[in-house]
């Protein structure tokens, strides 16, 4: 037996239902979600006396992800879930104030994968065209905080684990 016969393999693709502070976020926009991921940072330490290579390299920051996506279901309840403001059942209101939209999103994948994110922010903007070509959508990215227990900003793990 090989390595890659004694393991299982598995794909983490597409998307089937998403949530942001427990309500379910509406349709995506088809090839919108990015995980917007940033390489981990280190500082590298050189030595007069070795010209060819760092001698050390100090850990900085971990890679880290910020998913970006377009919701493009725009019902009213969609609109405050995603923008703030107030939604009613004739309209929706925009924010009057500054705020902050942040929960726990889970994303579960057709793959059998969900991913969870303990802390997130969520950053929004109404985006896109008024026209016969395309809708318009919400421009959405996801700041992944710290949690406050000291636990891991997200993970992955099968739908069926939780």
């Amino acid at each position: 037996l090989s390595l890659h016969d004694a393991l299982p393999i598995y794909f983490l693709y597409g998307l089937s239902k998403m949530t942001f502070s427990g309500k379910t976020v509406g349709y995506i926009e088809k090839n919108s979600f990015d995980w917007n991921g940033s390489a981990p940072e280190s500082v590298d330490i050189d030595a007069e006396q070795v010209p060819d290579a760092p001698v050390l390299s100090l850990a900085q920051k971990n890679g880290t992800i910020a998913p970006k996506f377009s919701m493009i279901q725009l019902n009213y309840e969609n609109l405050a879930a995603m923008l703030g403001g107030t939604a009613t059942s004739t309209g929706w209101k925009a924010p009057t104030s500054l705020l902050q939209l942040s929960g726990e999103c889970i994303i579960d994948t057709p793959s059998g994968k969900r991913i969870k994110i303990a802390n997130a922010v969520l950053l929004s903007n109404l985006e896109g065209k008024l026209s016969l070509t395309e809708v318009s959508k919400i421009a959405c990215q996801l700041k992944v905080l710290k949690p406050a227990d000291g636990s891991a900003p997200y993970e992955i793990c099968d739908i069926s684990a939780g």
